[in-house]
């Protein structure tokens, strides 16, 4: 039985269905990595609502490894506004002047890091957030990048209000503990409306370092540290007028 040749259209028929093939496994990695990095900005904008009590990547982190967790949700006016001024003083007193990053503190990271040299933090309140929300904790340049536009998409979509709200209740406090309102109870058997100036003070420090700084059980060190913004939040009077007008 004779057999025909194979032609050279035949032959590069297979090639053409896996180039496309290709092309439409491509096509979709594509969308799905877009559809990713847009997901936050949609949140930003359901984040509005008052009654959407975000959670944040390690919340989700505790749930997916079965550790669990306590928050409990409270209203920013259920808080101590001893300890919004003592949190705006420790992680970003520009909080209320800036529109989410502070470029000229991100300059001065940028050059000392040039330079080889130590760098500060240099996190806004808005790019903590951010990351909480919706990105990781590892330090990296590409979280970063990542960081530093949700930061200000929040900053100019949410109230300086809300965005700390917010902030006061994603925060980690210690292992398990987020939000102010579980901290407060944990660290001082009090509601996150009863704290003191000194309590305030020590939660407010050991927000960097949650883990190994216990505000509970503070050592001379983060007494010391606490009694600086204790200070700062005794005469933070201008700094906080985007919260309390």
């Amino acid at each position: 039985m004779d057999i025909a040749p194979e032609t050279e259209e035949s032959a590069e028929a297979p090639v053409r269905r896996r180039w496309f093939g290709d092309r439409q496994v491509l096509k979709r990695i594509v969308l799905a990595v877009l559809a990713v990095l847009l997901l936050p900005y949609v949140l930003i904008f359901l984040y509005l609502l008052p009654f959407i009590h975000p959670v944040s990547t390690l919340m989700l982190r505790d749930l997916v490894l079965l550790r669990g967790y306590d928050r409990q949700w409270v209203s920013i006016d259920d808080v101590a506004p001893v300890l919004v001024q003592s949190v705006m003083m420790s992680e970003d007193g520009q909080y209320c002047f800036h529109g989410g990053v502070d470029w000229r503190e991100m300059r001065m990271l940028v050059e000392d890091t040039l330079q080889g040299q130590e760098t500060r933090g240099g996190s806004t309140i808005p790019m903590q957030t951010a990351k909480n929300l919706f990105l990781w904790n590892s330090r990296s340049f590409i979280r970063k990048g990542l960081e530093l536009p949700l930061a200000v998409a929040s900053d100019f979509v949410w109230s300086k209000r809300r965005l700390m709200e917010i902030y006061l209740n994603i925060a980690e406090w210690g292992p398990g503990i987020y939000g102010i309102e579980a901290a407060a109870q944990y660290h001082f058997k009090v509601p996150a409306a009863k704290l003191t100036r000194r309590q305030a003070s020590l939660l407010a420090v050991s927000l960097p370092n949650p883990i190994d700084r216990n505000a509970g059980k503070p050592g001379r060190g983060l007494r010391r540290l606490a009694g600086v913004i204790e200070r700062r939040a005794q005469g933070s009077g201008d700094y906080i007028k985007c919260i309390y007008d």
